[in-house]
């Protein structure tokens, strides 16, 4: 029993990379460049490993650099581009909390005040209970939906 149990427990430590098959990259006549597991006939291939060596330990991965394709430098553009995507979310996360810092005040005051009033062309008019019911719902809903 021990036996087949070890048996077992080897072949299945070494079934992985014996799954592992041989990967095969090539350029073709337009200059495209492929990869597979059979190599072309007659096409200068390159073995390629697929086996990962672990990273070492005590590092994190570092954030890789955008470089532009021809020059191997960073792409000041693109950098350019993500500083400004960024601004953008800043600003858009900045008008969500004041939303929702709004919406929490409208649903405290229709709370704390049963006799809430609003313009409506010009002239002030007072909520009915179920106007007032209805709007607290809404917001309630919205705060739930857009905020944290």
């Amino acid at each position: 029993m021990r036996r087949m149990i070890l048996t077992s427990s080897l072949l299945l430590a070494l079934s992985g990379t014996a799954m592992a098959a041989q990967v095969y990259k090539w350029v073709d006549a337009q200059g495209i460049t492929h990869f597979g597991a059979q190599p072309p006939e007659g096409q200068e291939t390159k073995a390629i490993s697929t086996t990962v060596a672990p990273p070492p330990k005590g590092t994190s991965p570092a954030k890789p650099a955008i470089t532009a394709p021809t020059t191997g430098q960073p792409d000041a553009e693109q950098e350019a581009i993500n500083e400004k995507v960024k601004q953008e979310v800043a600003v858009q996360e900045a008008k969500r909390k004041k939303f929702c810092e709004d919406s929490r005040t409208n649903v405290a005051q229709l709370q704390n005040n049963p006799r809430v009033r609003e313009k409506v062309d010009g002239e002030l008019r007072r909520l009915t209970e179920e106007e007032r019911q209805s709007r607290i719902v809404e917001l309630q809903k919205s705060i739930g939906e857009n905020c944290l």
